[in-house]
């Protein structure tokens, strides 16, 4: 399973990417966070999810979508 690390280190640095999206851009919903990272969507929500376990993102439902943004 070598390619294990390269996967982790992949959600690791869109996370990174995610994080300084959301400081540019302000709250965005899902689909608006993966156009602008540009990134699957899978690995995006990958790197939400990492976001979120540290506690750095909050994640809304509003309707139909999802709107995540930056905790202060």
């Amino acid at each position: 399973m070598s390619g294990g690390n390269s996967i982790v280190a992949n959600i690791g640095e869109t996370a990174g990417v995610v994080w300084r999206t959301l400081s540019a851009k302000g709250p965005l919903s899902m689909a608006q966070l993966v156009k602008a990272v540009g990134e699957p969507r899978d690995t995006v929500m990958q790197a939400v999810g990492w976001l979120a376990r540290e506690n750095k993102i909050a994640i809304e439902d509003d309707g139909r979508k999802r709107v995540i943004s930056l905790l202060p």
